[in-house]
């Protein structure tokens, strides 16, 4: 049985992974979020990590207000950059794969081809800078991660791209 950390399992992805976990028998999936722990505190991840057997660390948890991150930008950083951090410190102290969910706002999105992983860097949002930001403490303190970039995720559960235009089409 393999033990898998989900992160951020309130939110959209997370809630999806619940949903889908059953379909992994292979797996135990241990699910946190803010309320149970406190990815900005690093004594909360270091003991929780102390105190668990997990293989895979399934990173989740993200501020995702894209144009709030803008007035909120202490908080943006303190989510997407310092957990990301502590999450990454104790995964390389305990030999966790730490598998981290960015985001396309990492670039400038003037590519005219889908981008790869060899493609420059260079948000223009407070947002993508931060999300970049906690890719660059992955790849300097996580022993072995892999960044994953995704875009506009959607699913039944939290807002999304997709609610978003229907709300809109129904105000209009």
């Amino acid at each position: 049985m393999i033990n898998v950390l989900v992160t951020g399992s309130h939110g959209q992805l997370g809630n999806e992974i619940k949903k889908q976990a059953g379909d992994f028998p292979g797996f135990h999936f241990f699910y946190t979020d803010i309320d149970n722990l406190d990815l900005t505190d690093e004594n909360a991840v270091a003991n929780w990590f102390n105190n668990s057997k997990s293989v895979v660390c399934l990173n989740c948890a993200a501020y995702t207000a894209v144009d709030k991150a803008e007035d909120d930008r202490d908080l943006a950083l303190l989510v997407n950059k310092t957990a990301v951090a502590n999450l990454a410190k104790n995964c390389k102290r305990h030999n966790t794969l730490l598998i981290h969910i960015s985001t396309d706002y990492v670039f400038n999105g003037m590519n005219y081809k889908p981008y790869d992983e060899n493609d420059a860097t260079a948000p223009i949002s407070f947002y993508g800078l931060s999300k970049l930001e906690g890719e660059v403490a992955v790849r300097q303190f996580a022993g072995r991660a892999i960044i994953i970039r995704t875009s506009w995720l959607y699913s039944i559960h939290g807002n999304n791209f997709v609610k978003t235009m229907i709300r809109l089409g129904k105000e209009r």
